[in-house]
């Protein structure tokens, strides 16, 4: 990370009232520099290759990629980005694989200025911070599957679970949406959900722990 001037800053927010009022704050701050706004995931890919931003503050849910998909995306081609999570968002479904596609750090948009600011700095330090409550999740769930008392797949929702059955029977993503009547692009966002509440790579490893599970018909 070049680190020799000010931390450089991309907002990734389809909300252009939030990123003026985090633009605005930021400004503010010394050491700190917002280089760009992205309206989208798709835009914010273009201008992390045009800026170099040492952090992103990613918004998880946009219209198009979502705030997951662009993360895992920008993964790969700048790991050296720190990107940072502010989302309204503290539900399972979007906390866990967010940060399995590579946030380095989690905060709420309830979050006062100076924390944001805080939380980019140490980003670029290579500290990562976790609002309390999302800490005190993950720290409740890592307990849980320590102690082996909640097998992975009670964390699945009911349509994800519709999901995996389907999946373990060699359907394809355009059979499930078919069947369960929703678009692709959520089947394809539930079965990245699945594999990562599973912990397991691919959807033949996820249709093997359905089976020995007892989940599969």
């Amino acid at each position: 990370m070049g680190m020799e001037g000010p931390i450089k800053v991309l907002l990734v927010d389809d909300h252009e009232m939030v990123r003026i009022g985090l633009a605005a704050v930021l400004g503010t701050e010394d050491g700190i520099e917002v280089v760009g706004e992205a309206g989208s995931g798709e835009e914010g890919i273009r201008l992390a290759k045009e800026y170099n931003p040492d952090v992103v503050l990613m918004d998880l849910v946009m219209d198009g990629m979502d705030g997951i998909e662009t993360t895992r995306q920008l993964m790969k081609l700048y790991p050296e980005c720190r990107v940072i999570v502010l989302t309204s968002y503290l539900d399972d479904e979007k906390m866990y694989p967010v940060i399995e596609a590579g946030a380095f750090s989690y905060l709420l948009k309830t979050s006062r200025a100076i924390e944001v600011a805080d939380a980019i700095r140490a980003a670029a330090r290579g500290q990562s911070v976790l609002e309390s409550q999302v800490a005190s999740k993950m720290m409740n769930r890592f307990r849980t599957n320590a102690n082996g008392e909640t097998p992975a797949y009670k964390e699945l929702t009911e349509r994800e679970m519709e999901v995996l059955k389907l999946l373990a029977k060699g359907k394809s993503n355009q059979d499930i949406a078919d069947q369960l009547i929703i678009g692709i692009k959520t089947v394809k966002f539930h079965v990245t959900n699945i594999l990562a509440k599973l912990g397991v790579d691919d959807r033949t490893q996820a249709a093997i722990y359905a089976y020995k599970n007892g989940l599969a018909e």
